[in-house]
């Protein structure tokens, strides 16, 4: 069991979801489903917004001939295919808010080639509480480059998932807890 979190100060939180879009949340993922995920961070997102707390949500898209795609030389590429039409909307439980911060990324961390690191100092924002999709590509390139920049993190484990749950559980279990503190969304509800 892990020790309890100190209190979260919530006017030097933000509360990062990470690619909670249409395209996104279409694929199966484990060991929750994207409605479950969703679900949680919609909550996460009613108590920060009512506490005052300031919400940022990040997705993913491209220009429609890829141009601004990140480099397909790889050894295991994605599938090349073409997303559908609306593929990197959020979904409506995360419908933008007053007040929100929108963040669009063309690669899988949040903070290269966006404002995001800005956005969130200038609001004096030292807290990050993450989660989204998928645990191991979006959520934890962010995470590296938060906690390089000096950002104090925790994850919401249950508002997160991956591919495959082997895949969410290395991330959660042994990169994770070298760079924040891992907790539940009841947890992190709480020390609010």
């Amino acid at each position: 069991m892990s020790n309890p979190i100190p209190p979260i100060d919530i006017s030097r939180t933000a509360l990062v979801l990470i690619d909670l879009q249409r395209g996104v949340a279409a694929r199966q993922v484990a060991p929750r489903s994207a409605a479950d995920v969703i679900r949680t961070s919609a909550t996460l997102t009613t108590e920060f917004r009512q506490r005052g707390g300031l919400v940022v949500l990040v997705h993913v898209t491209f220009a429609a001939d890829g141009s601004d795609a990140p480099p397909r030389d790889v050894d295991e590429p994605f599938p090349q295919q073409k997303p559908p039409p609306g593929w990197d909307q959020f979904v409506d439980e995360m419908t933008p808010q007053p007040g929100d911060v929108v963040i669009t990324k063309r690669q899988w961390g949040a903070f290269y080639g966006t404002d995001l690191d800005l956005q969130l100092r200038r609001r004096n924002r030292n807290t990050i509480v993450l989660g989204g999709i998928a645990t191991n590509i979006g959520v934890e390139s962010t995470a590296r480059d938060a906690w390089e920049r000096g950002y104090r993190l925790i994850f919401v484990e249950d508002a997160m998932a991956s591919m495959s749950a082997e895949d969410h559980a290395f991330a959660v279990t042994r990169i994770f807890p070298r760079l924040g503190h891992v907790r539940s969304s009841a947890e992190v509800l709480a020390a609010l």
